[in-house]
């Protein structure tokens, strides 16, 4: 008689792993980030005195907002497969373009806007059919781009900016601004209103639909009559006006030009689409992004409160990053899993 002990399967206990139930839950919605933020504050509520006042959290939400509004860019064309080294370039010019058009050459500041957006969609433009048509890689690319437009800048200005920004458009980034007179900063309105088109694009349209099939499988998006071509342009034009867009408010917040203003949202942007959980190609959502530029902006709070040197501050969040990395770069690519 053959022995069928081995081979009979156990009974089903109706129960499911904790997990990959877990695992599960953090892929269809951001339950760790949300834990992590609310952790994060409390956290800070409990040990620093005044953390939970107006003048605080105005200056995490504001961090937050530009933050944010770098980093939807940079989510758009992480879903479709790529990554945007030129977004720092493109915030400094946006800066630098409005300063020295309204305050030095006295341009009115939709001319001033107009033009700087304009550098805006030909620079996505180019990094985008480069990176396609030729197949090279977006990074290369990207960062080439993004020594060219710093180049270009710097001789124009010939070194050094002079201009200083409209005083209204200061008013837009100021913790004390109001907003149709409500007490909430304008540019926390303007990142909710742009997160919210975000969204709705990227969930409810045929752009957002198409954007996911080209960062999922570029051959199957086209096989599904997918403009691959198209969509991934467009990607690199957004991620390149939207960088533009947050130096014209920069340019408020500063006061004046700065060639090297974006510099630090070169990774910052990056770091919060990768806390928040948007990996390469096809899984996420800008909403992970808002709570990644969250998390970041309330950690950078908390480490400039404890007088960390910025040596110690860029060590900590870069592990953090390492950390976040580490625990989402185990999971297959969207792709494998179909």
């Amino acid at each position: 008689m053959t022995d069928t002990t081995a081979s009979t399967p156990a009974p089903a206990t109706g129960r499911v792993p904790f997990l990959p139930a877990l695992a599960e839950w953090q892929r269809r919605f951001p339950l760790l980030q949300l834990l992590a933020l609310v952790a994060l504050y409390g956290y800070g509520l409990a040990t620093i005195d005044g953390f939970g006042s107006d003048r605080v959290l105005y200056a995490i939400l504001i961090n937050a907002s530009l933050l944010g509004l770098a980093g939807a860019g940079q989510t758009i064309v992480v879903l479709v497969g790529g990554i945007d080294f030129s977004i720092a370039a493109f915030i400094s010019a946006g800066d630098v373009i409005i300063a020295e058009l309204c305050g030095t050459d006295h341009w009115s500041t939709g001319a001033a806007v107009a033009v700087a957006l304009s550098v805006g969609v030909l620079g996505g433009l180019v990094n985008g059919l480069v990176s396609f048509r030729f197949k090279v890689e977006p990074l290369i690319v990207t960062l080439g781009v993004s020594a060219l437009l710093s180049g270009l800048i710097l001789k124009w200005i010939n070194g050094a900016a002079t201009g200083v920004s409209p005083s209204w458009l200061g008013r837009l980034t100021a913790a004390n601004g109001t907003t149709f007179g409500l007490a909430v900063p304008p540019v926390v309105v303007i990142w909710a209103l742009v997160a919210l088109v975000i969204g709705l694009v990227l969930t409810r349209t045929r752009a957002g639909r198409d954007l996911y099939l080209t960062g999922v499988n570029q051959p199957a998006a086209k096989l599904a009559l997918v403009r691959v071509g198209r969509t991934w342009i467009c990607a690199y034009v957004a991620s390149a006006v939207l960088a533009t867009f947050v130096g014209i408010l920069l340019a408020g917040y500063s006061g004046s030009g700065n060639v090297t203003i974006g510099d630090p949202y070169l990774f910052d942007s990056l770091g919060a689409v990768i806390v928040g959980g948007t990996m390469f190609g096809g899984r996420g959502d800008y909403w992970r992004t808002v709570l990644g530029a969250l998390v970041l902006s309330v950690v950078a709070l908390l480490l400039s409160a404890a007088q960390l040197s910025s040596a110690d501050q860029q060590m900590i969040t870069g592990g953090l990053i390492l950390a976040v990395v580490g625990l989402y770069g185990r999971e297959r690519r969207l792709r494998d899993r179909i």
